[in-house]
């Protein structure tokens, strides 16, 4: 796997010791990712396992994901709706029972934009999570903008979410759980998977499986992203995928885990 390969690349050197282990479960976790796939690479273990013991996990997808794919005479309307499905289908497979969430932004255009943080930042707002995953925006020798966009998006929607004189319009509109207006939210726990400097990590080998179940429902993906086109490769790729997710854990004494840079007092 290269570098710039998708939510948990490997790691030149750690130290142990300096890395805090497995969060508490939270009640409520929103994941936020560039495409559909990039929640499943990089944090699906942990909402596997987060979600097995009770916690609701939601989702949301920043853009269409209708470049994803290799054929030059694709139906890139056709592709948005099957990517949502794949998606769709991956969430129910990790086990989560929050919404999943499209924002539509076009695939390989993701800015940081006035509208995009209002509409991450009402969500926030609408589930009130305790802990919000996504891509990590100052890792070094990112390829993909999207990535970096994505990340960046996210933490000013937190800092818009959390205070409340960012999109005060959001406080006009009825919380359909509750039936009171929104409310800004402040997360407490920020993970960033994809970590320039990772310092948190998540024993994930019970639901690793569960992870690369997941990942298999995104069937568009498999040959542009997991390089399966056959039975063969994607036996190929999941056998990569354990050696990754096994060499991220085994500093730690686990036999399969992600990664991430954790911040806390949001």
């Amino acid at each position: 796997m290269a570098a710039n390969d998708p939510g948990q690349p490997a790691l030149s050197s750690i130290d142990p010791s300096t890395f805090s282990t497995n969060h508490a479960v939270p009640t409520r976790a929103l994941a936020v990712g560039a495409h559909p796939d990039d929640i499943e690479f990089g944090c699906g273990g942990t909402l596997a396992k987060w979600a097995a013991a009770g916690c609701v996990v939601h989702y949301a997808v920043l853009t269409d994901g209708s470049k994803g794919t290799w054929d030059v005479d694709a139906d890139a309307v056709a592709l948005v709706a099957t990517r949502q499905a794949e998606q769709r289908e991956a969430a129910r497979r990790i086990g989560a029972a929050g919404s999943v969430t499209f924002l539509g932004a076009v695939d390989g255009e993701l800015e940081n934009t006035h509208a995009l943080r209002d509409a991450l930042s009402r969500l926030i707002r609408i589930v009130q999570p305790e802990v919000v995953l996504g891509h990590d925006p100052w890792r070094r020798y990112r390829l993909h903008p999207d990535h970096r966009a994505a990340g960046f998006l996210l933490t000013d929607s937190i800092v818009a979410a959390r205070d409340p004189h960012f999109f005060r319009h959001h406080f006009d509109i009825t919380d359909l759980q509750t039936g009171q207006p929104l409310a800004h939210h402040r997360p407490s726990t920020l993970l960033l998977w994809e970590a320039d400097t990772p310092n948190h990590v998540e024993d994930v080998s019970a639901t690793l499986d569960t992870k690369l179940h997941a990942l298999e429902a995104h069937a568009s993906q498999f040959e542009s992203t997991m390089k399966a086109t056959d039975k063969a490769a994607l036996t190929a790729f999941r056998e990569r995928m354990r050696a990754r997710l096994g060499s991220l854990g085994s500093p730690h004494g686990f036999a399969a885990a992600e990664v991430f840079h954790l911040m806390g007092d949001l």
